[in-house]
């Protein structure tokens, strides 16, 4: 998960920056306006939160999924070592997105608050709140944390939940399935498990498939989250989506897309690599505890 956070996380604020943003335009001219108002350490804004829970997330998502493959595998087959199929690796699939949405909004949330607090907001006849556009809102996570809950309630802490379910959950279902189909497919046959090499190609590509199916959704949930730092501008996802159309069309729902699918790759491929590696070190070392 650390891994994961570490090698995504630079594209992932030029993605929130594009989506729920003003003014960045394409992709390039964001990185530059970033870099040129805030240096390199601008593209590291937020991180924090996520690099000390990401373990936790992590571990939930990969574990509810497998457990709930063996348990599938054990109900149908009799044996939970059983190749799952197709149906039991989707229904794994599921509730693994829906699992992780209880622990990744907050986080999430206070992620994009912190990306997205230094950000120009150019909106005319709005009523703002009396901070500052362009000038930090929050000083931490955890001060960003404690503000949401001070004035937003648990529901504050909780937007953009809807989004984040309608987005995980296929969003998972084009990650973990790729990822077994790819490992399969690159593994040569006769190895009893897949290699360092391809794991890490099964894990980009997984990513960057999963990233292209969620990115609409992604922008819609990263809009709402990010509304609040100044304004409320958005009443729900409905008001959300239907606004985000008629001002910018269609083409809102693609924004970052670009930016999310290239992220995907090094993100997930060093997740996966960094999942696998880890579980075979520990059941190596198991082995030889307990011979």
């Amino acid at each position: 998960g650390i891994a994961s956070v570490v090698a995504g996380h630079p594209l992932d604020t030029v993605k929130t920056r594009l989506q729920a943003g003003q003014g960045y335009g394409n992709t390039f001219k964001c990185v530059l306006t970033v870099y040129r108002n805030e240096s390199l350490a601008g593209f590291f804004k937020g991180m924090s939160f996520p690099l000390a829970s990401i373990g936790i997330y992590s571990s939930v998502v990969f574990g509810v999924f497998s457990n709930t493959q063996r348990l599938l595998s054990q109900l149908r087959h009799g044996d939970p070592a059983a190749a799952p199929s197709l149906a039991d690796m989707t229904l794994a699939s599921v509730v693994a997105g829906v699992i992780s949405v209880g622990i990744g909004t907050p986080v999430e949330l206070v992620k994009i608050r912190l990306q997205m607090q230094t950000q120009p907001y150019t909106k005319e006849n709005v009523k703002l709140n009396p901070t500052v556009p362009g000038s930090p809102v929050y000083r931490g996570p955890i001060h960003c944390l404690r503000t949401i809950l001070q004035k937003e309630g648990i529901a504050g802490v909780y937007r953009g939940n809807v989004a984040m379910l309608l987005r995980d959950v296929p969003g998972y279902c084009a990650y973990f399935i790729p990822y077994a189909m790819f490992c399969d497919w690159i593994t040569p046959d006769g190895s009893i498990s897949p290699n360092a090499f391809a794991i890490w190609v099964a894990g980009g590509v997984a990513g960057a498939v999963s990233w292209a199916v969620c990115t609409p959704m992604d922008v819609v949930k990263s809009r709402l989250q990010a509304d609040g730092v100044y304004l409320n501008q958005y009443k729900g996802i409905l008001d959300c989506m239907m606004q985000s159309y008629q001002n910018e069309g269609l083409k809102v729902f693609c924004r970052g897309l670009l930016v999310n699918t290239v992220r995907g790759f090094p993100s997930s491929a060093a997740m996966f690599l960094g999942y696998e590696l880890s579980l075979k070190a520990m059941k190596r070392c198991q082995t030889e505890t307990n011979p």
